[in-house]
Parts: structure tokens; C-alpha cells; sequence
């Protein structure tokens, strides 16, 4: 039977079988996050099913093939394009190691060059506008107080804020127990506001929000589960609307503003770079770039010769 144009292409087994195999090295050999390796897997069925376009397994692939697939998909974004180009190198890396195939076809093919946008910044007040902007007369509006106070006093990513669990949060000691990427731990400091909200929430509306139900998430739904991402980010939005700030706000946005808060204040960038849980230092730098422009913008206004 003709297939229709644009519909999908189902993964044949032989392949199947060769990726999943890559994703479970992945995971038991760099202890790797679920959310990429669920990229790696729909990166590499991606390629898997345009290439038996051309009668070929993905471990027949060519040089060639990997060349002729990214500029039939050079409309794509240049990050999109270096993220498939990297599960397709490290996919090959493992065959060759295995023995599996003799070279990689992804060698001596250059990933597209990324710039390094800078993220948009909230102002100090700004922030305050946002943290004020749920309804703390209702038990929602302080268990989203909560989260953004949370969110603000630690930097946390956003899958790290809703999958908390109320164990990994001591306090008394004022500290959150963090399960980061690739399953790595950091303890974070929560700061006397977010201790003050969460003992708020916990003394109230979290057992309202719950009624008869039981859960272990930290800032339960009225279902008892945790918050997806997707829903805290529209929730996000939301309180950003309420506050009168008109640039684009996303649960990232309130990262990038306590790292950068924390630098104009004095911070090192070490110690930014551990709150954070980046790997390589070469991350946590994007944000002396921020303070740096900020302070010629504070320069400029305030200096009688800026």
C-alpha cells in the first residue's frame, strides 16, 4: 500500500533494537537524564526512518547519508541541527567502539555555529511584582506563592521545582535537596522568604489542595500530583500578565534573574556555578556577560560624564 505523503515512517526492528541498545549504554555508562535520552531516542528514530527511505539500515548509514539528511533538513533551527548531528556522532561512537562498524559517518561533519544569546533579565522589582501577583487569600494562590518564592531563592530548573518532593526540603536547616541532571545532588539554600511561604503552605492550603488525598509532591495539584511543566509554565505567564510585565516570562526567566541577581550582588561565579548545577563553569559565564551590560546601562544613567 502507497504511503501518504508526510506520514510516518514506523522504526523498523534491526534498528529499533540498535538504538535502544545505545540508550541503555548511554544510561548505565554516563548516568544520562531521561529527558535526554528521550531525545537521543526520537533524534536517532528520526534518522532511522528517513534512511530506510533509501532501503538502508541506520548502521549501513554513509558519510553521504548523514550529509544529504541535514541539508534536506537545513530549514530546521542551527540548534535543532547540532543536537540530531550529536545523537547521530555519539550513536556512531558507540557502534565503532563495539566493533559494530569500522568508521563513523559522522566524522569530518561540522555541527552549525551557535551564538550565545543573552536571556532576558527581570529587574529586582520586576520580581517583586511577579512574587506578589498570586492571590494569598486563596489556598492556590499561596501554594503558587510558594513555588515562585522557591523558584526565585534557588535557581532550581523547572523539572527540578515541580518534581520536589516534601523530604528533599529540611526546614529547619532552610536548605531543598536538589536531584539534578544525571541524577546528581546539590543542596540549595532556600533563604528566610521561601521558608517563610513553605511553612505558610504546608500550615494551610497544602492539606486544603489535597482534601482526603495523599502525596509526597511538594506543591501538589488538586489531584494530588505534582505540577507538570507545561502547566507551571502557563501559570508563569499568567502572574507575569498580572504584574504588568510585558516581556516574554518563563519559569527560566526567574533562573536566569537569581543568577544574575546574585553577581550584581557580589556573588562568585564558583559558587553561582554549583547553585546552579552546571557542569562546566564555561556555562554559569553567559551571565557575567549580563552583569557586565548592566552595570554600563546603571554607568550611563547615573555617571555625569556616561
Amino acid at each position: 500500500m502507497k504511503r501518504l505523503p508526510g506520514a510516518s515512517v514506523p522504526v523498523n526492528a534491526v534498528d529499533a533494537g540498535s538504538i535502544e541498545e545505545f540508550i541503555d549504554s548511554s544510561w548505565m555508562e554516563r548516568g544520562l537524564a531521561a529527558a535526554t535520552l528521550s531525545a537521543y531516542r526520537s533524534d536517532l528514530s528520526g534518522f532511522s526512518r528517513w534512511i530506510a527511505g533509501r532501503g538502508v539500515g541506520i548502521e549501513e548509514a554513509r558519510r553521504l547519508d548523514v550529509l544529504d539528511f541535514l541539508n534536506e533538513h537545513a530549514h530546521w533551527p542551527p540548534r535543532t541541527i547540532a543536537r540530531r548531528l550529536s545523537a547521530l556522532r555519539r550513536f556512531y561512537q558507540h557502534l565503532e567502539r563495539e566493533g559494530r562498524i569500522s568508521s563513523n559517518p559522522c566524522d569530518r561533519i561540522d555541527a552549525p555555529r551557535l551564538g550565545r544569546p543573552l536571556p532576558g533579565v527581570l529587574t529586582e522589582q520586576e520580581v517583586e511584582r511577579l512574587l506578589a501577583a498570586p492571590d494569598i487569600e486563596t489556598a492556590i494562590g499561596i501554594r503558587d506563592r510558594a513555588m515562585l518564592e522557591v523558584l526565585y531563592a534557588t535557581g532550581l530548573r523547572v523539572s527540578e521545582l515541580v518534581g520536589l518532593r516534601s523530604e528533599q526540603v529540611n526546614l529547619l536547616q532552610g536548605v531543598v535537596r536538589v536531584i539534578g541532571k544525571g541524577g546528581k545532588e546539590r543542596l540549595v539554600p532556600l533563604g528566610e522568604p521561601a521558608v517563610a511561604w513553605l511553612e505558610r503552605m504546608h500550615e494551610s492550603s497544602r492539606t486544603e489542595i489535597l482534601g482526603a488525598k495523599h502525596g509526597s509532591a511538594l506543591f501538589p495539584t488538586a489531584r494530588g500530583r505534582a505540577m507538570t511543566r507545561q502547566a507551571f509554565w502557563h501559570l508563569v505567564k499568567r502572574y507575569a500578565a498580572r504584574a504588568g510585565i510585558t516581556r516574554d516570562v518563563s519559569p527560566h526567566t526567574l533562573r536566569h534573574a537569581f543568577a544574575t541577581h546574585l553577581l550584581d550582588h557580589g556573588a562568585d561565579l564558583r559558587v553561582v556555578q554549583m547553585l546552579l548545577g552546571h557542569r562546566d563553569i564555561s556555562t554559569t559565564q553567559i551571565y557575567t556577560h549580563i552583569a557586565r551590560e548592566r552595570l554600563k546601562v546603571i554607568h550611563a544613567r547615573h555617571h555625569p560624564r556616561g
